[in-house]
């Protein structure tokens, strides 16, 4: 069916025109009893007359002459700066003396994905992958965060004030555990990411992903230096984990850990202005359960992480 109105689908359009060229009804009469018009009977059965059962489907717009297209050297132009450059339509349309429009026509004509699904050292589609199950993998990072003085940063203060306010207040090292599968995420405000540290945060997610019926196989980290050092790996070893780890300057591959971080910044930490650190952290636990629980994920479909651990929306209150 072309669209949600179209009164005949292309078995109905065979049906009329049988009607019509096979059985030899008045075209009227067709139009009548599948309820169409006059000239809409007439068009199916011409087709039928000329194609068979084959012309009942869509034909395309496009015209068969298209005089106004850019030139093929242009297009070659485009397709090449593309390539070389990995830059969008505005850019390629003030290089090549186009509309944007244009260049964004050329890219489509050619299959050339938007720049946003591409991988920024290769220029290659980002190979998207997902584990099959809860625990199969987990990814763990760190994000270091500005802490907030007690009266507020600079929303609150100013430029000017809440620079002399500032000295002093650290940093707030913020490590997450996020499960591959499910996007489940545990996170722990700590003072630092030492080795020993990042061991006992790992001891701990561990166990709060265990009272989740997830029991965790792998855990995924860049290769920061408290994450290659034997504290790690023995603390994997006694958990009946096997650590892996990105490859050097790859941060994407560690990327629904890195995506979990920015919104967390963009819907936590920097949603509002706040008056001191403290009131930023007492936000933090109903942020988490609302991301956990309730916040629809655009990564899985618009499902909520917890729905996918078997049986986890039904224990939570």
């Amino acid at each position: 069916m072309s669209h949600r109105n179209a009164p005949l689908t292309p078995t109905g359009r065979l049906r009329l025109a049988r009607c019509v060229v096979d059985d030899g009804w008045p075209v009227r009469r067709a139009a009548e009893r599948f309820q169409v018009s006059h000239t809409t009977a007439a068009r199916w059965a011409g087709r039928y007359r000329q194609a068979g059962p084959e012309g009942m489907h869509d034909r395309s717009s496009r015209p068969h002459h298209q005089p106004r297209r850019s030139p093929a050297t242009v297009e070659e132009h485009v397709v090449r700066l593309r390539h070389e450059h990995r830059i969008g339509p505005v850019r390629l349309a003030a290089r090549c003396g186009i509309a944007p429009s244009t260049a964004h026509r050329i890219l489509v004509r050619h299959n050339l994905p938007a720049l946003a699904t591409l991988d920024r050292a290769t220029g290659e589609p980002v190979r998207r992958y997902e584990r099959a199950r809860p625990g199969e993998l987990v990814h763990i990072d760190v994000k270091k965060l500005g802490r907030i003085p007690d009266g507020g940063g600079h929303k609150v203060l100013g430029r000017a004030a809440g620079r002399k306010n500032r000295t002093g207040t650290g940093l707030a090292y913020l490590h997450t555990a996020l499960d591959d599968h499910s996007r489940l995420a545990y996170t722990e405000d700590l003072p630092d990411e030492k080795a020993a540290t990042c061991a006992a945060f790992l001891t701990r997610a561990t166990a709060w992903f265990a009272a989740h019926g997830i029991s965790v196989e792998r855990v995924l980290t860049d290769n920061a230096w408290a994450y290659t050092k034997n504290t790690w790996r023995d603390t994997c070893r006694n958990l009946g984990i096997q650590p892996r780890w990105t490859r050097p300057w790859r941060p994407q591959t560690n990327g629904k850990v890195e995506r979990f971080h920015r919104t967390l910044l963009e819907e936590w930490a920097y949603i509002r202005p706040y008056t001191s650190d403290r009131e930023r952290q007492a936000a933090f636990p109903d942020w988490l359960d609302w991301y956990n629980y309730h916040r629809p994920h655009t990564g899985i479909d618009g499902h909520t992480p917890a729905s996918r651990v078997t049986n986890l929306p039904g224990q939570h209150t």
